[in-house]
Formats: C-alpha cells, sequence, structure tokens
C-alpha cells in the first residue's frame, strides 16, 4: 500500500525535488494504476512482470556458466520457490534488489565471456548500472562491481581488452548517473539514508538486523519480526547449495564460482543495514545450487562412464527428488501465506470489499492506518470516493463508511463488510447519518427567530 501510495504521487517534477529513489520501479507501477485502476492486479502487476524478466535472466545467466540442463532445473528451483512467488507478488520494489544484479551479472557474462564482446552489451551494461543505483542501497552494488573488477584477474584482463569507444562511454553514463543522483541529494538530503540506510538504522542495531535477516532460515515458525514466510529457503536446496559452495572450492578464482561466494558475504553486509535485503540471497543461492546439481550429475556419470543405461537411470531418482522440492516450494507458498497468522494478517481485499459495497463518492473514513489512508487517497485523485483520515465532529455525510472502526454515534449502522483475509474480520462499516436536532443554547440568534 505505501509502495502503490508513492508510486501514484510520482510526477516529473520529483526528479527536480530529489525524489528519486526507486524510480524506475514506481514510474512502471504508477503507469499500471493509471491504466488499469486502483485493484490488487495493478498494484502487483510490476512485480510480476519483473519476476518473469528475472526468472528468464536466471536461465540465461546460469546458461552461460552451466550446462542447458543444469541451468533450467536450478532456474526452476529458484523460480519456483515460497520466497521467489512471494518476491513476484508483493507489489513493492523490494524484487528490484535481485533484479538488478541478475540483469547486470549476464550483462557482463556477456562482455567477459567471449573473445571479442560486442560493444552493445557494455552501453547496455552502462544504462542498467545507471538505472540501477536508484534503487536503495545499489550504489554499494556498483562500489562492489568496480572492485570485483579491478581484483579479480580474469575482468581486469577483460576490461584492457574492451575497444576505447565503448569503455569511455560507459564509465561516462555511470558518472552521468552518479552526478544526478549526488545532485538530488543536495536537494534533498534525506535521499541519502534512504538510499543507503534502513530508514530506523543504527550501528548498534547492525547484528539485530542480521539476526532478524537470517531468523527465518533457521525456523519453521515465522518470526514476528520478519515479513518473509520461514523456512526462507527449503532444506534440500539449502543442502544442494552447500555441496555446490564446496565443489567450488578447487576453482575458486574462476569469475562464476568466485561472484557467488562474494555475493553473499555482500547480502550478509546489506542485511546487517536493512533486515528485507537477506531476498537479494535467492541469486547466490540459484548459482551455487546449479554448482550443486553439476556436481551430482558429474558424480553419478564419472561412476558409470560407459554404461548409458546406468546413465539414463540418473534420470528417475533426481527427476522424482526435484519434483518433491517444487512441490514443497509451491504448497509452502500457498499455504503458508494463506494460514500462517504471522504473515497473513499483513495482507487483506480491502480494495475488492470497497468496490464491492460502498457506493461511489461515498466518503471513506480511514482512522487508524495512515498507510492505508494514504493508499486510499488514490482513489480521491481518482474522482471515486472521498477519503479522510479523521471523522468530522458534526456535518456528517449523508453516507459514508469507516475503515475498521467502531458503531459511531449519532449515525445508523447500516452494513458491516467483513473478510475472511484478515484477522480482524470487520473491514468496514456502512453508515447513515442520522439528522439530530439543534438544541436551542446550540442555535445560531437567526435560526432561533426561526424557531419562535
Amino acid at each position: 500500500m505505501a509502495s502503490a501510495a508513492r508510486s501514484y504521487n510520482l510526477h516529473f517534477s520529483s526528479i527536480f525535488t530529489g525524489d528519486v529513489v526507486n524510480l524506475p520501479y514506481r514510474t512502471l507501477q504508477k503507469i499500471s494504476i493509471m491504466l488499469f485502476g486502483l485493484n490488487i492486479y495493478s498494484v502487483k502487476l510490476p512485480s510480476i512482470i519483473i519476476g518473469v524478466c528475472l526468472g528468464v535472466l536466471l536461465i540465461l545467466l546460469l546458461n552461460r556458466w552451466f550446462k542447458t540442463n543444469v541451468a533450467l532445473l536450478a532456474s526452476i528451483l529458484a523460480v519456483l520457490s515460497a520466497s521467489f512467488l512471494y518476491l513476484a507478488g508483493s507489489g513493492t520494489p523490494l524484487i528490484m534488489l535481485v533484479f538488478w544484479p541478475t540483469l547486470l551479472l549476464w550483462l557482463g557474462s556477456k562482455i567477459q565471456g567471449v573473445t571479442k564482446p560486442k560493444p552493445i552489451y557494455s552501453f547496455i551494461f552502462a544504462l542498467a548500472l545507471l538505472a540501477a543505483i536508484f534503487t536503495p542501497y545499489m550504489p554499494y552494488l556498483a562500489i562492489f562491481i568496480v572492485l570485483f573488477a579491478f581484483l579479480h584477474p580474469h575482468l581486469r584482463f577483460t576490461i584492457k581488452t574492451l575497444p576505447t569507444l565503448p569503455l569511455i562511454a560507459t564509465i561516462l553514463i555511470v558518472v552521468i548517473g552518479l552526478f544526478i543522483l549526488v545532485m538530488s541529494a543536495f536537494i534533498n538530503p534525506a535521499l541519502i539514508s534512504e538510499m543507503l540506510l534502513a530508514p530506523d538504522f543504527s550501528f548498534s542495531g547492525f547484528f539485530d538486523n542480521l539476526s532478524t535477516a537470517f531468523l527465518p532460515f533457521f525456523t519453521w515458525n515465522t518470526a514476528l519480526e520478519s515479513p518473509f514466510l520461514s523456512p526462507f529457503v527449503g532444506l534440500a536446496s539449502v543442502a544442494l547449495a552447500i555441496i555446490g559452495l564446496f565443489s567450488t572450492t578447487k576453482g575458486f578464482f574462476a569469475s562464476r564460482n568466485s561472484i557467488a561466494s562474494c555475493l553473499i558475504i555482500f547480502t550478509v553486509f546489506l542485511s546487517g543495514v536493512n533486515s528485507e535485503a537477506a531476498i537479494l540471497i535467492l541469486l547466490p543461492l540459484a548459482i551455487l545450487i546449479a554448482h550443486g546439481l553439476r556436481y551430482i550429475l558429474d558424480k553419478w556419470y564419472t561412476l558409470f562412464p560407459d554404461n548409458p543405461y546406468a546413465r539414463i537411470s540418473a534420470v528417475f531418482p533426481i527427476g522424482i527428488f526435484l519434483g518433491i522440492m517444487i512441490f514443497g516450494g509451491i504448497t509452502h507458498f500457498l499455504f503458508g501465506y494463506r494460514y500462517v497468522p504471522m504473515v497473513a494478517n499483513e495482507f487483506n481485499n480491502d480494495i475488492a470489499l470497497i468496490k464491492q459495497h460502498v457506493e461511489l463518492h461515498s466518503t471513506i473514513y480511514v482512522t487508524n492506518n495512515e498507510v492505508e489512508y494514504q493508499f486510499l487517497e488514490i482513489l480521491q485523485k481518482q474522482g471515486l470516493y472521498e477519503v479522510a483520515n479523521q471523522l468530522p465532529g458534526k456535518n456528517l455525510p449523508t453516507t459514508f463508511a469507516t475503515i475498521e472502526h467502531p458503531p459511531v454515534d449519532k449515525a445508523e449502522l447500516r452494513n458491516i463488510i467483513t473478510s475472511p483475509k484478515s484477522d480482524n474480520s470487520d473491514r468496514i462499516y456502512i453508515y447513515s447519518a442520522i439528522e439530530q436536532e439543534v438544541s436551542l443554547e446550540e442555535q445560531t440568534p437567526l435560526e432561533s427567530a426561526e424557531t419562535n
């Protein structure tokens, strides 16, 4: 709701006032709401679109480093996990924390993995990095990429072999993006903490954030402090990732091997800044799962180098194993977010109930939730309803509704709209105002004369 409200308030002038945080995502979300109206689908559509693109990018990225069968299986395991499905349907810019690194890694593999890289990929890489730095914590990623590129011997060699013109253009595009970001920070100093730190971050709370971030990895009941369903990653996926991590120790300095380990360290650092950044662990986990699958298949094939029947027979147990993992991830997502109280209560379908039961142009009062008020205020900007955040002392409108508010004095309660998707099932109260007699003491002199 907070994401949709902020996206809808985005204007072209926001760039000149320093309001550039999550600019690409917010632009897409505003276009979606303007085209399809305010509903659960228009709010989530940008995340769904980016989630589909992210799934494709994972397949393309892993296919650059692994055989097609390993890349496809590892991508399916990552995309159909409960954590990824939640991310793709959250309707928030959180998905960009995984999307930008995946896109940049794939573009980097197109540059580093060939003898003569096409200059176009350098330009696209620079533009993607330019868009990425408007996402919170992605400036850290830009610094990480630069350091990794100069410290890694293979990448240093690739940079030296790049044509001069695309290299200069790439650097220029990145410098322009940093200049825009710095100027926005001068105009709006609050941008610095929003881009680099959590809203309530303190250095003393770094380790508390880490425990909150990674608690869902090790618990079987969702912690109240975490927005994610636990366990965050299935035990079988973790086992594959651990196998993959150990299998990379021999060739650690190969770029694809060291990237996963360095990304895990980077994710731990970001999680200490903001616990929600732990979602970035999906990318290195997908890489390590692919390493684990490749290692298992290679070991099986080396046991039977000349026996095609034994090699083919591995398909059945591995297929059953992967099928159980995929089925478990989907059911964990479907039933967990529906029935686990700590996470299910974070969702509601108020917007659908309002459009179904509240008459157009009625007044809606949201008195106990500032975020929901800002969200429903979009309906007022679209000319559908009047929305206010406090009940007036008098002069109530003829027909009005309140969100999660007890019966109002001096009004007739017409209907209570309930929802099975909320802990407080009585979501909306619909009223008709009652005309009240005014006492002689409250009348104006003219009204008193008319009464007499």
